[in-house]
Order: structure tokens, then sequence, then C-alpha cells
């Protein structure tokens, strides 16, 4: 099989560096906005939020008392730090599922990721205290209080 190619170079390699972002996108059931706001007094950065009413609303097929709920928001906190997230309107099939996130970075950057981890445990179920793993790291799980599970890793950081 064939590695994959990006502008002409096969990613495996050396030097080859990929512009490709996966981000997280979290979905509630009339929770986003607090949600999303949430996360911005935790992680900072720019929260962009657009309602179903400012998409049409009703005319889309939402329920009234749903237009006002998020059908998109986007909270950029850095070049590769960016978490979006909506409402799952009832006329939409399924229900959300349980979200999970993964943030990790190195030692360098510990004290952000552990003032992140304070912050997330707000109302949190702590599953994982943030300390020293088997690994080498630190690392620590919770669930935050819209449901969303949340993993924290500080590479070569075995600080608690």
């Amino acid at each position: 099989m064939r590695p994959p190619v990006h502008s002409g170079i096969h990613l495996n390699h050396p030097g080859a560096t990929m512009a490709i972002n996966l981000n997280p996108y979290i979905n509630w059931r009339g929770q986003a906005r607090e949600a999303m706001e949430f996360y911005q007094s935790v992680l900072g950065g720019e929260l962009t939020v657009m309602t179903f009413a400012d998409m049409g609303g009703t005319a889309m097929g939402v329920a009234e008392s749903e237009v006002d709920w998020v059908m998109h928001s986007a909270l950029s906190v850095s070049p590769s730090v960016l978490l979006m997230g909506a409402d799952h309107p009832s006329h939409v099939p399924g229900e959300p599922q349980t979200q999970q996130v993964s943030i990790s970075g190195p030692a360098e950057d510990g004290d952000t990721l552990r003032a992140w981890w304070e912050g997330l445990t707000d109302g949190a179920t702590v599953m994982q205290p943030l300390e020293p793993a088997p690994w080498g790291d630190s690392f620590g799980m919770l669930k935050d209080k819209y449901g969303v599970d949340w993993l924290v890793n500080i590479a070569g950081a075995p600080q608690g």
C-alpha cells in the first residue's frame, strides 16, 4: 500500500509536514451555548456562535422552542486548538452521544495544561486525577458538567 501524499511529499518522508487539523465537534441537546462559553472561560480564545434562528429557524424544520439553540460554534484558542460544537435539534434523527476530547502537550506547556485541567474540574467528576502515570507523563481523566469526557496528558512531566 502506498503511503499518503500531501503536497507531493509522502507523509512518512523525513521532514514532511501536514497542515491538516483534526478538531473535536461536540453535540448537545440545548446546552451548547452554555458549554462553549464555559470552555471559553477555561481555555480562553475567541468564540463564534451561530444559532438556528440565524439560518432561518423554523423554516429549516427546527421547533420554535429550539430556534435559539446553537447550529454551529467554534472556539479558536490557538492555531492548533479549535473546539467546535452544536445543539442536536429534535427533528434530526438520533441522540447526541457521549463525547471524548483528548488534550496533550509537552512539559513546556504544563502550566497551561494544568490550568485548563483545574478549570475543567469545576462541576466535573474526576475519574483519574492529573498525576504521574506509569508511562512517564502526567495524565488525568474527567467527565465535565456537560457530559464530555476529557483526557489530559502532559508529556514528560511526572508531576501532580
